[in-house]
């Protein structure tokens, strides 16, 4: 098991002589002998715990401790204040800038040896603590996403043999959004939040999903009121996944000049969510067998969408769109129908 490493922080040779000399024998021991070497030390190479001297020139171990603990890359390191201010204020103040132990010079061994294996190990315990809590939400997140991708599916199977349809178009979405310029939390949000855009299929009957011919009129009007039905489905929560899922439901079926369906909203006014799954969606259906329809070449499918720019699509969504193709035609050719 590898030695816990110690930085050492104090701007007298002697006491880090001695603090050295207490703890080599079972710890990795760095030193730093004024507060901007020890910042630097502690982001680079963050150390398992800092000893650190109160009264130095310049920068004083009150400030270095501030520093330590505004960092990101360095607030979790125990930090122990090992000083000869003996005041209860200067103990208060420690504590209060985030120090876990106190220690008054000079120092006894002992004191020394049990203070650092006692916060070691209290280090060493949130530490696994962390771990097994990012594990476990981890968990749960892949658990919630693969229930949505499998209510996804489930609405597809209603039209579709295998619902790879979800799986080809969230991961088109994806790479729209990537090319787009949005950010990676929010790509990833649009990957999962994506297969649920046609949840509200499980509320249209059979006969119109599987109908080999064009829908009339009526049958036209019952199939459009999937949108709003998936929107029902997923219902308002304050989960960021399941609003951009309700989003989606209900806006990917709108058209940029405002003649989609169900809200007849136009441009910018479409969540940019519902515009890239539109394309993505669109895409998939034509490039798949469906029960009215043969598959339709990539070629005749990117002039339809071209075609639709400005119309049913937002233009800048389509031109990101076809800059991505060839990535898109690997995830289709991956995920193929068989």
């Amino acid at each position: 098991m590898d030695k816990a490493t110690i930085l050492v922080v104090d701007d007298t040779p002697g006491n880090i002589d001695i603090l050295v000399g207490i703890l080599s024998n079972d710890y990795k021991i760095k030193v730093a002998i004024d507060g901007p070497k020890a910042l630097v030390l502690a982001q680079k190479n963050p150390p398992d715990i800092i000893l650190l001297d109160v009264m130095m020139p310049g920068m004083n171990g009150y400030e270095v401790c501030e520093r330590l603990k505004k960092d990101p890359l360095t607030c979790h390191i125990p930090v122990i204040f090992v000083t000869a201010l003996a005041d209860t204020a200067d103990e208060t103040q420690g504590f209060s800038l985030g120090a876990v132990d106190y220690i008054t010079k000079p120092v006894s061994a002992p004191v020394v040896q049990a203070r650092v294996k006692t916060h070691l190990a209290l280090y060493d315990q949130k530490r696994l603590l962390e771990q097994e809590v990012k594990a476990r939400t981890k968990e749960l997140e892949d658990t919630r996403f693969e229930i949505i991708r499998r209510l996804g599916r489930a609405a597809e199977y209603k039209d579709n043999e295998t619902g790879l349809h979800v799986v080809r178009m969230s991961h088109y979405a994806r790479l729209l959004a990537i090319k787009t310029g949005l950010p990676d939390k929010y790509c990833e949000l649009i990957y999962n939040a994506a297969p649920m855009h046609d949840i509200g299929k499980i509320g249209t009957p059979d006969s119109i999903l599987k109908k080999p011919a064009k829908l009339d009129g009526p049958e036209w009007k019952e199939m459009q009121l999937h949108a709003e039905i998936g929107a029902e489905i997923i219902g308002d929560h304050k989960d960021p996944l399941l609003e951009m899922a309700k989003r989606i439901a209900l806006s990917h079926h709108e058209k940029w000049d405002g003649s989609g369906y169900p809200n007849g909203v136009a441009g910018f006014d479409i969540p940019i969510e519902g515009r890239i799954v539109a394309i993505a969606d669109v895409f998939d259906a034509l490039t798949s067998v469906r029960p009215y329809k043969k598959a339709w070449t990539v070629a005749d499918t990117m002039k339809l969408i071209e075609s639709e720019s400005g119309k049913h699509f937002d233009p800048e969504l389509v031109e990101h769109f076809k800059h991505i193709l060839d990535e898109v035609t690997k995830i289709r050719d991956l995920h193929h129908e068989t």
